[in-house]
């Protein structure tokens, strides 16, 4: 593990310094600051676009399609720098955009489809979202349903794809399907490109016990889509799909223990507020955070290292998401314990994502925040690859244990 950054990192770091002073309010402390969650969206939005013109979105993308042809160090570096200022490292539909579709065309489209999506991605008028899970196929992807068969020069989709983060913000969605029914089910699926704007596809927002709606179901009835909108080869896209994995590893390597130090650091600042912070449990418990934070740090480091040598993804990768999620739910825990019976009335703005930490610099006191941070860790054990599936890859890939036997 090398946590030393070389010395072609500086220059750049201070480059991305310089653009943040430039452009970021007097005084700014975090969108967490920002009071209303309308203008908190607002701002995230345009700062959004800011990023677009600073030349800050698909950093290590080749400049033919828009990127600006540099290195996964200046990426590191640069999510490294945009998460200390509190701001995003790109739009609500991002994560999904950019970091997993925006990759895999670079990585498996043809060069049509390269110089045709990956430009509009950067400009954000394609807007993409994620159609993988389904109700009967979640943990077990490869179970999925929702088929597609060729019609002429078009693919038809039939089906139905559930939490689909953003779904209802997006115009795009790439959607796994079974086009060869006959085939074993980790074969016959194919990676489709499909436009949300069509009679065939219905967008359902569910409202979550946090009271967001981010997650979707989508429903295709007859969809379509062109026959040359398939990346990598028909009925190969299970392959396809697996790649998507690496495309986060490094970001939230770096972005991860920074995130979450700064959410502790809120907490042990709340305990004193309260006064709470001689109570000898309340003590112990925020020192076993601490600690817990660190070595996510010490983990990310890891998981980073073979991430700038170019690696394919390991089983670290399953040991640091499985370490955040268990570990939020227990701080979080400990949020609503110091909080008390403040925490029963929300005051202030949630976060504006259901994933991960609160926004950064959101108020030390904002019950709101607290408590909707709460909820949204429940999740974490579950999203991005459930805790048991984790220990699975754990289990079978670093100490060798035999694979679960199938049953059924």
């Amino acid at each position: 593990m090398d946590i030393s950054y070389p010395p072609e990192a500086k220059s750049f770091r201070a480059h991305v310094r310089r653009v943040l002073a430039e452009e970021l309010p007097p005084n700014w402390t975090g969108i967490g600051s920002i009071p209303g969650r309308r203008e908190a969206l607002d701002f995230w939005e345009s700062w959004r676009a800011t990023l677009h013109r600073r030349g800050l979105l698909g950093l290590t993308w080749p400049k033919e399609y828009g990127g600006q042809g540099l290195s996964q160090l200046h990426q590191v570096v640069l999510v490294e720098e945009l998460m200390r200022a509190g701001v995003p490292s790109g739009g609500l539909n991002d994560m999904v955009s950019i970091k997993m579709i925006g990759n895999i065309l670079l990585l498996w489209g043809t060069e049509e489809q390269k110089r045709h999506f990956v430009p509009r991605i950067l400009s954000n008028e394609h807007i993409w979202c994620q159609g993988f899970s389904e109700p009967e196929a979640g943990s077990d992807l490869a179970s999925l349903r929702t088929r597609a068969r060729l019609d002429g020069d078009e693919w038809v989709i039939d089906g139905q794809k559930i939490w689909t983060t953003m779904a209802h913000r997006a115009n795009w969605i790439f959607v796994l399907a079974r086009t060869d029914p006959d085939a074993p089910k980790h074969r016959g699926i194919s990676f489709l490109l499909v436009p949300i704007d069509q009679p065939g596809v219905e967008v359902r927002q569910i409202k979550m016990m946090n009271g967001d709606d981010d997650f979707c179901e989508v429903f295709f009835d007859g969809a379509r889509t062109p026959a040359d909108h398939v990346v990598g080869p028909v009925n190969g896209g299970w392959k396809v799909a697996k790649s998507l994995l690496g495309f986060e590893r490094g970001e939230e390597a770096a972005t991860l223990p920074i995130a979450f130090r700064a959410e502790l650091d809120r907490l042990i600042a709340l305990a004193r507020e309260r006064g709470l912070a001689d109570d000898p449990v309340i003590r112990q418990r925020l020192a076993a955070c601490y600690c817990r934070v660190e070595s996510m740090r010490h983990l990310g480091y890891r998981v980073l290292t073979g991430y700038l040598k170019g690696e394919p993804p390991g089983p670290e990768s399953s040991v640091l998401k499985l370490y955040w999620s268990e570990y939020h739910q227990d701080v979080t825990t400990l949020a609503m314990d110091i909080l008390g019976d403040a925490g029963l009335v929300p005051r202030g703005r949630g976060p504006l994502r259901s994933m991960r930490t609160d926004d950064p610099g959101a108020p030390i006191d904002s019950t709101g925040s607290w408590t909707t941070t709460y909820l949204n860790a429940r999740a974490g054990t579950i999203y991005a690859g459930a805790s048991e599936i984790q220990r699975n890859i754990i289990a079978e890939t670093v100490l060798g244990l035999p694979r679960e036997p199938v049953t059924g």
